[in-house]
């Protein structure tokens, strides 16, 4: 018996105690004080009529002081106990007949996904699925967040999703696949009822801590996903290209058409100048599809568009057009620098960062506890600490905490003390990460937009081309756009997407303009955020 149902057992039982305590004292006095003698079951009624203010006075007048004053404490009491049920009994009682109440079970839901929790990377991931018109449902076990998720308009399931029941309720027997998206523990567990329900069920989980993965696998996981290491060198091989000319991190997509993420750093031939001054098509013959301006993606950037230390851009073209672009985008001074790359946190992160960028750089790793690998001890954000790790000549300083709030003050502090050194950061929630561009990154990845996208990755059949990006570039076939041109389609008015290559009879076009007609069986490579592709596959998919 819940609080609520328990409470108005105890004030009914309460009330009726009261009233049959009062009908006897009326009965009596009226016998006593005024002489009158008449039935018991008509001194209950006149107790009841006054408590319920439905009518009360059919004996009055009393002619004793002594019945009055009865009477008068008989109507206070009746009078306070109708204010102590408003809260007590009433308004819980309309609050209760009001309020939402989660689905606990879905019905006629197969081929889905099956994801349990709700997180930022479950966010992510669920825009991947919407993009590719894959159904899902969330599994949550917290009330109050299933009720939003519902009033939202999202597909959720309220239970333990550790419970056998609940995932029979969500139809997993029925889905595609199962994603545990909780902490380490609950993940196992889940997997674990998750094949108690199929031992088909394709189940993919998600570790924080690599050294579990193995007891996932037992637990009979399909895939494990570790994202951290994934960011980590993500991270670090960033790192190392604001110092090469080595291109690095491309997408191939066809033998001689690559997809490329590339920042543009202070003092480069490039800074300073807008996208159609900068005629990078004349001097690299590569193009620039896209643009990343403070955490913000546009594509095409506008010609007027000025490309700043903090802009990444998006460009097309083959390794030799790239990598000339590269050259372009790397500041003369940096490059000559002889400094070392400061790696600030030594997590998984930190740890992937630092060893993807030992191979070619020298690297300073800082963190607050003193362990192996770690070369300077104390705070990052410390005047002390970073000249003590060499923030005076070093190339950039990647930033790898657990922390968004002290991440974002670690990039201030880094910019307060050497404004011109080049900032690369994790953080952990895409809503972070224009916050820590106005700090001064000129690099940002999210470890839940990471995640969201391995997940996808895995789920989706590698349709997600890189996961470890800013950018969501996707191959996806798009039977509305079928003898049209991409320009009369007006696909990046519509959808905020580029498409940046046409995969027609085994071969990838990379030449693709506006009159590019799209052909029936031609697979188009999409460049675009999360939900701009989202839009692609609703309008035009």
């Amino acid at each position: 018996m819940n609080t609520w149902r328990r409470r108005t057992a105890v004030y009914l039982a309460a009330i009726a105690a009261i009233i049959l305590a009062y009908a006897i004292a009326y009965h009596e006095a009226m016998r006593v004080f005024e002489g009158e003698q008449q039935t018991f079951l008509h001194s209950l009624q006149i107790v009841v009529e006054t408590f319920t203010t439905t009518g009360f006075g059919s004996d009055s007048p009393w002619e004793s002081d002594a019945m009055n004053l009865l009477v008068i404490v008989m109507d206070v009491t009746g009078v306070l106990l109708i204010f102590t049920a408003l809260p007590v009994f009433v308004f819980p009682l309309f609050e209760e007949m009001l309020s939402t109440t989660p689905p606990t079970a879905v019905e006629d839901l197969s081929g889905h996904v099956v994801v349990c929790a709700h997180t930022s990377r479950g966010r992510v991931l669920r825009n991947e699925l919407v993009a590719f018109d894959v159904p899902y449902v969330f599994v949550v076990g917290d009330e109050d967040e299933a009720i939003d998720l519902h009033e939202g308009g999202e597909p959720v399931v309220h239970g333990d999703p550790e419970d056998v029941d609940t995932l029979r309720a969500a139809n997993a027997e029925r889905a595609t696949a199962l994603v545990a998206d909780a902490d380490d523990e609950t993940n196992a567990s889940v997997v674990l009822s998750a094949r108690e329900v199929s031992e088909t069920l394709r189940v993919v989980s998600l570790v924080e801590d690599e050294d579990v993965a193995d007891y996932h696998r037992y637990a009979g996981a399909d895939e494990v996903v570790s994202p951290r290491r994934a960011l980590g060198q993500s991270l670090g091989a960033k790192a190392t290209q604001t110092v090469s000319d080595e291109l690095g991190e491309a997408v191939e997509l066809g033998e001689h058409f690559e997809v490329a993420e590339l920042l543009v750093h202070r003092d480069s031939p490039l800074a300073g100048r807008t996208v159609a001054d900068a005629g990078v098509g004349e001097r690299t013959g590569a193009n620039i599809i896209g643009a990343w301006v403070s955490g913000e993606f546009e594509s095409p950037p506008d010609p007027d568009r000025v490309l700043d230390e903090h802009t990444v851009v998006l460009a097309a073209g083959s390794e030799e057009q790239l990598e000339a672009l590269k050259r372009l985008t790397l500041s003369e001074t940096r490059r000559h620098r002889r400094g070392p790359v400061i790696v600030a946190g030594y997590g998984v992160v930190g740890r992937a960062a630092a060893t993807e960028l030992a191979a070619t750089e020298e690297v300073v790793v800082v963190d607050r506890e003193d362990k192996h690998g770690v070369d300077v001890v104390g705070d990052v954000t410390d005047r002390a600490t970073l000249e003590e790790a060499g923030i005076d000549e070093a190339r950039s300083v990647l930033i790898a905490l657990g922390s968004d709030t002290t991440t974002v003050f670690t990039a201030l502090a880094v910019k307060q003390v050497a404004p011109e050194v080049e900032i690369i950061a994790r953080a952990n929630d895409p809503e972070s990460v224009p916050k820590l561009y106005r700090a001064g990154a000129g690099y940002v990845l999210a470890l839940s937009t990471v995640s969201g996208r391995m997940l996808a990755s895995y789920l989706l059949e590698e349709d997600v081309l890189r996961p470890e990006s800013q950018i969501e570039l996707v191959r996806m076939s798009a039977p509305h756009l079928r003898g049209r041109s991409l320009g009369g389609a007006d696909v990046r008015a519509r959808t905020g997407c580029t498409v940046v290559a046409i995969e027609r009879d085994g071969a990838v076009i990379g030449d693709v303009g506006p009159d590019t007609v799209v052909r029936k069986g031609d697979t188009l490579v999409v460049a675009g955020t999360d939900e701009s592709v989202a839009r692609f596959s609703e309008r035009l998919a």
